[in-house]
């Protein structure tokens, strides 16, 4: 059941393989068995995908409602048995970005503001379904809540190019727009792109050059792509070229000395970092939480 709810929310036996952490022909496998079982044909396979069949469509939100409904009975229980055993835990979703350059630099403040919690933080590339996944917290970036939580926004981020001491080293110290001294480096290192984040690069060139098309912007900053933002830090921090930086992951590496931000000060251009809370979850418990990762905002 679960291997076809997915797949039929997703429209895609793969997808709802990487949701379910088991392989595309397994989920197949597993419809095919329910199909059996039902005595009739769930999805309309074809060349370009599957598509639900009508007896499908009907039996989809129903059988959402009732995966809700589990998943919220199983998290129900989970809180009853720890409170039981006087345990308390805080399970914390997050991006891997906001995970490994935000989050793990604070928490020695966050457990000391939660004594006696054991905090958890699991690495998501998107946020999970509240109703189904066992986490007290989610922190990811964007404007939207994820499905079964609110929102509550920490802090606006902004972007600002950074680059390695040594790339800094190599600027023409007399140059009379510092912009012109980007173009240069561009030219000879190129951009580097976090591919989440890929079109951060045109939106701070079309702000600090209006003029700029998307397609200029894109040749101008026209560099390797990285599919973890870590990793294009990492390649920056090794001066191989200029990264967008997101201020509030890159702002440590910025006072220690190990980045560089010559070309003017950070455009408020980034997206909102977002504490999502799940909506089943309330009580004092989860307001001391929520203040706990609120203070960790500098």
């Amino acid at each position: 059941m679960r291997a076809f709810e997915a797949a039929a929310r997703h429209g895609s036996f793969a997808r709802a393989a990487e949701e379910l952490f088991v392989t595309p022909a397994a989920v197949a496998q597993q419809i095919k068995a329910l199909e059996t079982w039902a005595g009739g044909a769930l999805f309309e396979r074809h060349s370009q995908g599957i598509r639900l069949s009508a007896h499908g469509r009907r039996a989809l939100p129903a059988l959402s409602a009732a995966v809700d409904q589990l998943g919220l009975a199983v998290q129900a229980l989970r809180q009853e048995t720890q409170t039981a055993a006087r345990r308390s835990t805080l399970q914390v979703a997050a991006l891997p970005a906001m995970a490994q350059l935000w989050l793990s630099p604070r928490l020695s403040r966050l457990k000391a503001a939660l004594p006696g919690v054991q905090v958890s933080v699991t690495a998501l590339e998107q946020p999970p379904n509240f109703r189904r996944e066992p986490f007290d917290l989610g922190l990811f970036y964007g404007a939207e809540a994820a499905v079964g939580a609110t929102g509550i926004a920490l802090a606006r981020d902004r972007l600002v190019p950074v680059c390695s001491p040594r790339v800094r080293a190599s600027l023409e110290s007399a140059r009379p727009r510092p912009l012109d001294d980007l173009i240069d480096v561009l030219a000879r290192c190129g951009g580097l792109h976090d591919t989440v984040w890929r079109d951060d690069w045109s939106r701070w060139l079309q702000a600090v050059r209006p003029d700029t098309t998307a397609a200029e912007a894109d040749a101008l900053a026209a560099g390797p792509d990285f599919s973890l933002y870590s990793l294009a830090l990492q390649a920056a921090l090794d001066g191989e070229g200029v990264l967008m930086g997101r201020e509030r992951l890159v702002a440590p590496l910025l006072e220690k000395g190990r980045l560089d931000a010559p070309w003017g000060r950070p455009k408020a251009l980034g997206d909102t970092l977002m504490l999502l809370v799940p909506a089943h979850r309330k009580g004092p418990l989860l307001a001391q939480q929520v203040q706990a990762l609120q203070a960790l905002v500098d």
